[in-house]
């Protein structure tokens, strides 16, 4: 049976009075779903994103994740717990000093041990590539090695759903083929913003452009 894991309904955002994003936005995330999201520069795709995880309050309207209506600031506690979200910019994800630590934040936080979370942080650099990388200092990698970090954080984390904003993003063709494979193989719900049509392809089953202030089917 399908579950609905987002349910967004008549939703409405703006930045400033005279800057409208969303405006009766309606849109519905069902477990197993692989969606892509398209839309030009400034129409409010990593806003929906930051809307979903409580980050933005919206004007009006409902936002509801697992059949629960979120409003106050404890209500997305159990939605940042259980979906993954991938910023756009690396350098919001890593704070920690070294890899292994920024890896290993998420897992902890959600309450294992030391040595569970070693054990995650090992398989997650196994299946993404970054063995070897454990103890190198995140701030000192390249461009290209702080986002395979980056989503090694959410991958770590084991989220039943994934909000994916530009995850190819500096990846070299080798990474991005080792995320793809990731995804097919242990992604089971997720949406991905991306401007990289060959890898939307490869990756979702249905894409959704954000425009005007609304969201449809492409």
């Amino acid at each position: 049976m399908n579950t609905t894991i987002i349910e967004i309904e008549n939703l409405s955002f703006g930045y400033s009075h005279d800057r409208k994003i969303f405006d009766g936005l309606n849109f519905r995330l069902m477990r197993g779903q692989k969606i892509g999201l398209i839309g030009p520069n400034g129409s409010g795709k990593s806003t929906l994103f930051h809307l979903i995880m409580g980050l933005l309050k919206p004007v009006s309207g409902d936002i509801k994740v697992f059949d629960k209506s979120r409003k106050e600031e404890k209500d997305f506690d159990e939605v940042r717990q259980r979906i993954g979200l991938l910023f756009q910019d690396s350098d919001d994800q890593l704070f920690c000093p070294t890899v292994e630590e920024d890896i290993a934040f998420g897992p902890l936080n959600l309450g294992k041990t030391h040595m569970e979370a070693q054990s995650v942080v090992k398989e997650t650099c196994e299946m993404l590539g970054l063995r070897g990388y454990e103890k190198k200092i995140t701030y000192r990698l390249s461009g290209g090695e702080k986002r395979l970090v980056a989503l090694a954080t959410v991958i770590a984390m084991k989220p039943d759903c994934y909000l994916l904003d530009e995850p190819t993003l500096g990846l070299d063709k080798r990474s991005e083929s080792v995320f793809l494979e990731y995804l097919k193989k242990y992604a089971d719900t997720y949406i991905v913003i991306t401007h990289d049509t060959d890898f939307l392809k490869n990756a979702t089953d249905i894409i959704y452009l954000i425009k005007d202030e609304k969201i449809t089917i492409v």
